[in-house]
């Protein structure tokens, strides 16, 4: 069973929105609260770049491509990480996927997001 499982990905045209989910397995609520949880994405060809980070008490970071337009949350009981994208454009797309921010827990499988013009 994979530790990270990311979900609500689709094809959508541009000027659109999705909201992303990653639930999480494994993780005792000190453990999932502590860290500072991460969506990444990685458009094809491209590297992995980070889109967004969230940890407790503190505001959260979002890449300058992004800033205004996604909203990265967590829900504790769920052990999990949200990822709502407004106003999507074709540079948007790629796979989604969500880690700490130290990358240490073993990838998943993403979530792919396909934006149209």
């Amino acid at each position: 069973q994979r530790q990270l499982v990311e979900s609500g990905g689709g094809s959508v045209q541009a000027g659109g929105s999705l909201k992303l989910s990653c639930r999480t397995s494994r993780i005792i609520l000190s453990t999932f609260t502590g860290a500072v949880w991460a969506w990444y994405r990685q458009a094809p060809g491209q590297q992995r770049e980070l889109v967004a980070t969230i940890t407790g008490g503190r505001p959260a970071y979002y890449a300058d491509a992004v800033k205004g337009r996604f909203t990265i949350s967590t829900d504790n009981i769920k052990r999990s990480i949200y990822l709502q994208m407004n106003s999507l454009k074709p540079d948007d797309t790629a796979i989604y996927y969500c880690n700490r921010d130290d990358q240490e827990l073993p990838w998943g499988q993403g979530t792919q997001v396909t934006v149209s013009s």
